[in-house]
């Protein structure tokens, strides 16, 4: 048949080179990505045979074979899955998806201890036969049809397309071995790689060594549906196993949710929490990595409604007996039965994730610090189950080095105090020393701190939690019973500053919305404040740096009257032409200090240092 040569996707190229010039320790990871791969085209044939039974004419079991040759070097993993024709061989061997290859080249290339093992994680598994062969062909027949083709490339920039003599469906993947690592044709070292890494696979995996004299295919897996079994009878092993099989995962599970639901509802769910982040996590498309099962047959692994999208790191099995063998994957979008599915199994999840915070706070922290600002996202999308997040959400505080949660918040506050006080923005370091903080920190009152910019958009939407409502430091008025100070006193104050405040206002005109005596300075002479019905000034300032926002709206002045600057300038005749200058330039001063502290651009930062050093001249004379 007729042979016809192609070029690789330069990614592709990229990350051949990356893996054929590299020396890792774990390159028999390469079997477990075939035997992955030869598993899941099963499952889609499995899939597909619901709705064209004529797929499959006899009914054969689905099977995995993995052959050695010693004599030929050479190691052959075949199955009977749902193969691919010419085009899905180019298309899939050939190119592949720029998001997952850009991470895996990135990740490679930057860092210093390299680790292939996490291969399969960025959806480039396949190239990880490279590490050990000189050649690899794959030979594949989709059922029912009259053809069957063979792709074969020897890793160094292209590869070949012929036409083939396959009579069965399925796919053969032949790796034609290096003389170094011919210790992969050994029957023995095969077999305990897969007993390493495949002996959850769902499907029977076999051993056939061709050098015996038996030549007789061996089953070497255990084959069977892990969630099936009792909770009782499995070890950790198989759990750790199982996770890294079915999900490309390479860390151990942190929580581990075993259940079988039976009821209005009956299905059984297998959940693995990681310990560590997915690479994608931050990606918003990126879906919950579960597996949807009908009586222990696969369906589909792509599906928008079984998780909320906040649960996007969790991976596991879903398996329902409820749910028609038959349906399809676009009826199951809309299907009651997987919605209340939905709708239990996150309860379950984060009651169990409440447990796990009571059970080991200290635990329950470390996963909180690399999933939480995710989490979060579900009290601002998921108004059903807003409360319970809530419940686990965990906050740094202006009186904690340790994150607490709002409970602990509430716990530790005054009685009177009837508001959850909180201040919003990047820096913890940063925020404690906010001007906006200054009497909270003077009179101990304890303040939350939010440092993801998720917290922005979910407070909009929350008024409060058990009664106390969530309060800015940096929003309209602020009135702490335990700081007040004698009534008369604060109005003989006032009255001095009626002057200075009238000019303030006068001399800003547009580039403030007022000027107020504030109650939150004790240190600092001024201060911006929103008002309370407006967008609180971290959020817009981060709408307006990712251009969702064309500008900033201006804000309240607040001046603190004991500063001595405050009180210096509430002296001055403003009506004096020697007093002129000075007032303006150190109303300037004051008004960019303040902008300064909110992080807002200033319109003409060289005026701002002339004036400063303007200022420091008079006073040096």
């Amino acid at each position: 048949m007729n042979k016809k040569n192609y070029e690789f996707q330069a990614e592709v190229g990229k990350i051949l080179n990356i893996v054929a010039n590299s020396l890792y320790s774990d390159k028999e990871i390469f079997l477990r990505e075939y035997i992955s791969n030869a598993s899941d085209a099963c499952d889609k044939l499995r899939y597909e045979q619901l709705k064209d039974p004529k797929l499959i004419e006899k009914d054969e079991k689905f099977q995995i074979v993995v052959t050695t040759d010693k004599k030929k070097n050479l190691i052959e993993i075949a199955d009977n899955g749902i193969g691919m024709d010419k085009e899905e061989l180019i298309s899939s061997l050939g190119t592949i998806a720029k998001s997952g290859t850009e991470e895996f080249i990135k990740k490679m290339e930057n860092e210093k201890n390299k680790d292939i093992e996490q291969i399969g994680k960025f959806g480039v598994g396949f190239y990880s036969g490279f590490m050990v062969a000189k050649k690899i062909s794959v030979i594949s027949k989709k059922p029912q049809s009259k053809e069957s083709w063979k792709w074969e490339s020897d890793g160094k920039g292209t590869f070949d397309i012929t036409g083939s003599d396959k009579k069965d469906r399925g796919t053969i993947v032949q790796v034609y071995l290096n003389d170094e690592e011919k210790d992969f044709s050994e029957k023995i070292r095969v077999e305990s790689i897969i007993k390493k890494y495949s002996d959850h696979i769902s499907h029977s995996v076999y051993i056939n060594e061709k050098d015996s004299k038996e030549n007789k295919e061996e089953k070497i897996n255990e084959g069977s549906a892990l969630w099936t079994k009792d909770k009782k009878v499995i070890k950790e092993k198989d759990y750790n196993d199982f996770y890294t099989q079915s999900g490309a995962n390479y860390d151990k599970p942190w929580k581990i949710i075993h259940n079988k639901i039976e009821g209005n509802i009956n299905y059984t769910n297998l959940i693995f929490i990681p310990t560590e982040k997915p690479f994608d996590l931050l990606n918003a498309e990126k879906k919950p990595n579960l597996k949807l099962y009908i009586k222990k047959v696969f369906i589909t692994d792509n599906l928008d409604n079984v998780l909320p999208k906040y649960f996007r790191f969790i991976s596991g099995v879903i398996d329902s007996e409820d749910i028609a063998l038959n349906v399809s994957r676009e009826m199951l979008q809309n299907d009651p039965i997987v919605n209340k599915i939905k709708n239990h199994l996150t309860k379950k999840i984060l009651s169990e994730l409440k447990l796990e915070l009571k059970k080991s706070k200290e635990s329950y922290t470390k996963f909180w610090e690399k999933f939480g600002s995710i989490l979060k996202e579900g009290i601002h999308e998921d108004f059903t189950n807003k409360e319970s997040i809530l419940d686990i959400s965990l906050f740094y505080s202006s009186k904690s080095k340790d994150l607490i949660s709002l409970q602990e918040y509430i716990d530790r506050k005054n009685d009177d105090q009837k508001e959850i006080y909180y201040i919003s923005g990047e820096n913890k370091e940063n925020l404690i020393n906010s001007p906006q903080m200054e009497t909270f920190i003077k009179n101990d009152v304890e303040v939350l701190l939010f440092l993801d910019p998720v917290d922005e958009f979910w407070l909009p939407n929350i008024s409060e939690y058990k009664k106390c409502k969530f309060k800015s430091v940096t929003k309209g008025n602020i009135n702490l019973k335990n700081i007040k100070e004698d009534t008369k006193k604060d109005e003989k104050k006032n009255n001095t500053l009626d002057k200075l405040i009238a000019y303030m206002k006068s001399y800003y005109g547009e580039k403030v919305k007022d000027v107020k005596i504030s109650n939150r300075l004790t240190n600092s002479p001024v201060c911006f404040v929103a008002d309370e019905n407006e967008m609180d000034i971290h959020l817009e300032n981060l709408l307006k740096k990712h251009k969702h926002l064309d500008k900033v709206t201006t804000k309240v002045l607040e001046i603190n009257p004991d500063h001595e600057i405050i009180k210096y300038l509430a002296k001055l005749d403003f009506s004096k032409d020697e007093n002129k200058t000075i007032s303006s330039d150190i109303s300037e001063m004051l008004l960019n200090q303040a902008k300064i502290i909110e992080g807002i651009p200033l319109e003409d930062s060289k005026a701002f240092c002339n004036n400063i050093n303007k200022l420091l001249i008079k006073n040096i004379d």
